[in-house]
């Protein structure tokens, strides 16, 4: 088939391609990137220039669906936050002969913002941290229970998560937040600190149906919060979950989401109406791709069984831009780059989920100008970091847009 990737700049977009292309899938993806992460792969065969999502949902929207009909695709396959531009406008794509796997905008409403996702989680009843919805700065400015996470309403890849440790740093969030007027947007919601491992959860739904789950630790923390090492574990009681608050919102197609692994089980603390790296799941026989292409092309699907646990897998790209991130020397990022040349430490037993080079050589380009950059400034990792979110994240001035107008 002939398969376009919604966003091309990301890291879940990376896997994806890979996963399709040896899968025999033709894959082709949308970008306003001139270096996205997908240029760099013989598993993409194009790269097609759109307007950036994030500021203008509808125009991307337009310039997707001119590309779609040209290129005589088969399926538009959402990889990042234009799930929600897709989502409202559902009948657009179909009279356009659109076949994708997206919610219905109405479930989708109940998860896509931070203030919503939690009264949702807490109307199924599933385990979050004690929280609470802050309406006003006076009343954040008010909080005595710290440290504690103080999350925005849109926020995307960390982007719009705080950490409060102190007073000091509480009383500079307010100011901060209270100038950018994020308080108009409902308010934020305040986190208290949970302790333990953090699980990612991914998951792809038929109609409320679960059919097909995953779920990794972080082993290893990288740039920006992100996973550099991950490995496989099976948690049923997550599943279970997962069964729950999908046959409650009627879901169709992928979701995920974060948890902390405490002694009393997992407690949630963000959802994602979209797919977040699957490589992890695939290495460990969960193909979550290939249930979202049999959900967007309406086939049926067989449920799969639980994936193996303790599959170890790791993205040396973000573990670079970590390492010049967290210890901000050379020396730092030249110690990652030898283990996992020669396989220790933690890539023993591990495997690449982002840039594998089996006959794929172009892979090694992001990684080597990463090394080559950090090395010479570890600094640069910002930029790094910063550029392929920039290219997907949603503004709340156009979530907002796409909450008040029609498909």
């Amino acid at each position: 088939m002939r398969v376009l990737l919604s966003d091309g700049s990301g890291l879940t977009a990376r896997q994806v391609a890979t996963q399709l292309s040896k899968a025999g899938h033709r894959v082709e993806v949308l970008s306003p990137d001139r270096l996205a992460l997908t240029r760099f792969t013989r598993h993409v065969r194009r790269v097609h220039t759109v307007p950036p999502y994030g500021d203008a949902p509808f125009a991307w929207l337009d310039a997707a669906l001119a590309v779609f009909a040209a290129g005589d695709f088969d399926v538009l396959l959402p990889t990042q936050e234009q799930v929600a531009v897709l989502s409202r406008s559902a009948q657009r794509l179909g009279a356009a002969g659109v076949a994708t796997a997206v919610p219905p905008f109405e479930a989708l409403a109940k998860v896509q913002d931070k203030l919503a996702a939690h009264a949702t989680l807490g109307e199924v009843g599933l385990p979050q941290p004690d929280a609470a919805v802050m309406a006003s700065a006076r009343e954040l400015a008010a909080l005595d229970r710290l440290p504690a996470f103080v999350k925005t309403p849109i926020g995307t890849a960390t982007t719009g998560v705080h950490h409060v440790g102190d007073p000091t740093e509480l009383a500079a969030l307010v100011s901060a937040l209270d100038a950018e007027d994020v308080f108009a947007d409902g308010g934020v919601l305040v986190q208290c600190q949970v302790d333990g491992p953090l699980v990612m959860v991914q998951s792809v739904f038929a109609n409320g149906q679960l059919l097909a789950s995953h779920a990794n630790l972080r082993v290893r923390e990288g740039a920006s919060g992100g996973a550099s090492h991950k490995q496989s574990i099976d948690l049923p009681q997550v599943r279970e979950h997962l069964e729950r608050l999908g046959s409650r919102l009627g879901w169709h197609g992928a979701r995920s989401a974060d948890a902390i692994l405490t002694e009393d089980g997992p407690v949630y603390i963000d959802i994602n109406p979209r797919l977040v790296e699957p490589a992890n799941a695939w290495r460990a026989g969960v193909d979550l791709v290939a249930a979202l292409v049999e959900v967007a092309c309406e086939r049926s699907a067989p449920v799969q069984v639980p994936g193996r646990a303790g599959v170890a897998t790791h993205q040396l790209l973000l573990a670079l831009l970590g390492a010049a991130q967290h210890r901000q020397t050379r020396r730092a990022v030249l110690r990652e780059l030898a283990c996992a040349i020669g396989h220790r430490s933690s890539y023993h037993d591990s495997i690449e989920e982002l840039t594998p080079l089996h006959h794929d050589l172009r892979s090694a380009i992001p990684v080597v100008a990463a090394a080559v950059a950090t090395l010479a400034h570890p600094t640069t990792w910002r930029w790094f970091s910063s550029g392929a979110v920039s290219s997907y994240a949603l503004t709340p001035e156009a979530s907002r847009e796409i909450a008040i107008r029609h498909g």
